[in-house]
């Protein structure tokens, strides 16, 4: 996230941190960003990025990124919020993932309506591009009721 931070705030953009207090103090924060704002816990800060956050994208990650990425995801087809949720696929790297995906939809784990939530694309432009058409994005839920 740093170099991410980093590179956005190297080319004239913003740079928002969120942090829980715990990993302040475990000196992991980035104090040269646009603004850095410090929580008490994971969940204040899960909330204030979805509050701030107009659409999400996962990049590759670990546990944390799937963590936070499907979460958004979960919001949106509980209609919490209708922010887009994209993949960035660099590489293939969500392929087996998204294998997945299809399969819970194959066995009737994941709705189709609701599968289509999670988009992908193997480059930034092309990601953004289809983020930006699919807002706002609307959820099947499972008692049959479409959220908009």
């Amino acid at each position: 996230m740093g170099v991410l931070a980093d590179a956005a705030l190297a080319a004239g953009g913003e740079a928002i941190g969120i942090i829980p207090e715990a990993l302040v103090a475990r000196e992991i924060a980035h104090h040269g960003l646009t603004e850095l704002r410090v929580v008490r816990s994971m969940h204040e800060r899960k909330t204030l990025m979805a509050d701030l956050a107009g659409a999400f994208i996962a990049l590759p990650g670990g546990f944390g990124t799937f963590e936070e990425f499907f979460e958004a995801v979960t919001w949106t087809q509980l209609g919490i919020h209708q922010k887009p949720c994209g993949l960035l696929n660099v590489e293939g790297y969500y392929d087996a993932l998204l294998a997945l995906l299809d399969r819970a939809v194959a066995d009737a784990f994941i709705r189709d309506a609701n599968r289509s939530l999670v988009l992908d694309a193997p480059d930034v432009p092309t990601l953004l591009t289809r983020l930006e058409e699919v807002h706002p994005v609307t959820a099947e839920l499972r008692i049959g009721k479409t959220v908009r």
